[in-house]
């Protein structure tokens, strides 16, 4: 058993071809790779196969955040290019964004997107990134869907996203604006498999978690427990919280990917009462760490590296997430966003 506190435990080697570059024709069309913890085994069905897995009383909570547009593509004063990806809102007009090429941006430097859309950079923080000032003539967020691009993570090698990314890279239930990638986990299910799992008594417990910088910032310390996560929002309504608490825990409750897990492990407490609320998260999952809530998880595969495969190794144990992982590789799954996912039970 490796160092479960050091960087190297969680790296694999991935053929490249496994990185899913474009989604499936259908959504529900993915591999499902279920993984019992408590017998040890690995079985691989038809993500659609979800359905026969639950039954009345059983639930799902969702991350129902909405991906932005947030990748701008502009100029600077020079005429060079420039690019900058939206994180987080600060005010009406500052941003929190990650902006290319870094060096040539400094504060008082513009970004021009159009003749009346541009933005000033006002200061860069530790990590990085920078906080923004937009000015514009008309209505922002419509100026942002006219010339905004959907964030594709900076594994699908492709110069830009295209329409099908505007639809395919948001799940069927986003409905809160503010995410700068989306949950993965959740954009294998379609309309008719929803409809499905509610008639037949599927409960719904949406939670909101706008995913920001974290996923496209990987670990650099060797000590996994020297990272440090950036703060996320999130919000747990109260009619959620309720439902939450007072569920049949007799019956099975799946978190929809790794960022509604982190929702209900942040709002609980010591003996597993979700707090309703808005507020920030950065928790830290990883080997070592005692569940409060989560009791099922549904995610895709994730990067070597990364803290989300750290989540799931915590989550699922060590040896089992590798032995999946090796699985998935051997069995040629595609990974990342647009691949396909595991149910952790």
């Amino acid at each position: 058993m490796p160092d479960l506190f050091s960087l190297s435990a969680y790296q694999y080697d991935l053929p490249e071809e496994l990185i899913a570059q474009h989604p499936l024709s259908q959504r529900d069309h993915s591999r499902l790779l279920i993984v019992d913890r408590r017998k040890q085994q690995l079985e691989e069905v038809p993500f659609g196969e979800i359905q026969h897995l639950l039954s009345k009383g059983d639930g799902l909570v969702f991350n129902d955040t909405r991906v932005i547009p947030a990748r701008l593509y502009g100029k600077r004063a020079t005429g060079g290019k420039a690019e900058v990806l939206l994180l987080k809102r600060l005010s009406t007009q500052d941003w929190e964004v990650l902006a290319k090429p870094g060096k040539k941006l400094p504060p008082g430097e513009k970004v021009f997107f159009s003749d009346s859309f541009f933005c000033s950079i006002i200061s860069e923080n530790e990590d990085g990134s920078r906080v923004v000032r937009f000015q514009w003539d008309g209505n922002f967020d419509q100026l942002l869907n006219q010339l905004g691009h959907v964030p594709l993570p900076p594994y699908i090698k492709r110069e830009q996203s295209d329409q099908e990314d505007r639809h395919r890279y948001q799940t069927i239930y986003a409905k809160n604006p503010g995410a700068s990638a989306a949950p993965t986990a959740g954009l294998h299910f379609t309309e008719e498999l929803f409809g499905n799992l509610f008639e037949k008594g599927v409960i719904a417990y949406p939670v909101t978690l706008h995913v920001g910088k974290d996923t496209f910032r990987p670990v650099r310390v060797e000590d996994i427990r020297q990272h440090t996560m950036h703060a996320e929002s999130y919000e747990v309504s109260m009619q959620t919280a309720e439902a939450l608490n007072n569920r049949d825990k007799a019956k099975q409750c799946i978190c929809v990917g790794t960022t509604s897990c982190r929702v209900l492990e942040t709002a609980a407490d010591d003996h597993g009462i979700i707090r309703p609320g808005s507020h920030e998260s950065s928790i830290f999952i990883y080997p070592g760490y005692r569940f409060k809530f989560t009791t099922a998880l549904l995610t895709n595969f994730h990067l070597p590296g990364s803290t989300l495969l750290m989540l799931v190794s915590a989550f699922a144990g060590y040896e089992l997430t590798m032995e999946a992982y090796h699985k998935a590789i051997k069995d040629k799954f595609r990974f990342f966003s647009y691949g396909d996912a595991m149910l952790i039970l």
